[in-house]
């Protein structure tokens, strides 16, 4: 084989599947690199890990103060909010730390309380509170509130787990559930494509608060606004219009072709 491809003679379309051949059986050698540093869960715990470290505290600062309607001076606020580790109710307000082990046997739910700091006023007086447990959160294997995490094969196997159990799951009532991976459009970004009526640009754009999408579309040769708060697309020139743009050379000087 070596030497049928050495020879000048090959044509160009012989030496170029030779040469394809090659870089396919080369990037399979990737494979087995690729997954021993990134594995196939680690989108799962990542994203997890986000969620409950960062994520959750933007919420709360989205939306963390609540004012009373019968008393405007009465309000209350939250300052922080945060998960601990897993752990579970022996009753008699007791508990105790636990594995993902002990609640496959006992058909527990592997999850830790989600606690938060508050700032309310009573009178004029403002008051403090640390620590209020609000609610508990499924706690991720291997994620970085997991007891697993970070932990040696000897430590794993006391606790009774395989070191090959990449983790990435949850365990709901004593059983393994897992999230599945969905496709979503990327936020806060505009995408361009091609329509049914020609050339679309489309955006959503997302907060803690709320989420709306919108979209210009071409269609009879007119720009047209789309939004999902509206019954009907718009027409661009009256969106420009609403917002203080009146002359028509002033709309056309802000159009970027």
């Amino acid at each position: 084989m070596r030497g049928k491809f050495e020879n000048n003679k090959n044509t160009p379309e012989e030496l170029s599947c030779y040469r394809h051949s090659h870089e396919i059986k080369d990037k399979w050698k990737l494979v087995p690199s690729f997954l021993k540093v990134k594995g196939l869960v680690k989108q799962h715990i990542d994203s997890f890990n986000y969620f409950i470290n960062i994520e959750i505290k933007k919420i709360v600062e989205a939306n963390n103060k609540v004012v009373c309607d019968a008393d405007p001076l009465f309000y209350i606020k939250y300052t922080n909010v945060y998960v601990g580790s897993p752990d579970a109710d022996e009753g008699f307000n007791i508990s105790k730390p636990t594995t993902p082990h002990e609640c496959r046997l006992r058909d527990m739910n592997y999850s830790a309380p989600i606690s938060v700091d508050i700032e309310y006023t009573r009178g004029t007086q403002k008051v403090s509170k640390t620590g209020l447990m609000i609610g508990r959160m499924p706690i991720m294997l291997r994620s970085s509130n997991c007891v697993l995490s970070n932990k040696s094969e000897y430590e794993l196997a006391k606790m009774n787990e395989c070191p090959l159990d990449p983790g990435g799951y949850f365990v709901v009532k004593g059983q393994e559930k897992v999230i599945l991976i969905q496709e979503q459009l990327s936020k806060n970004r505009m995408i361009v494509e091609e329509a049914k009526y020609g050339v679309q640009c489309q955006v959503t754009s997302s907060t803690h608060e709320k989420k709306s999408r919108t979209t210009v579309f071409v269609k009879g040769n007119k720009y047209f606004l789309g939004h999902n708060t509206f019954t009907d697309p718009i027409p661009v020139s009256i969106v420009f219009k609403a917002m203080g743009i009146l002359s028509d050379l002033e709309i056309c000087s802000n159009v970027i072709y």
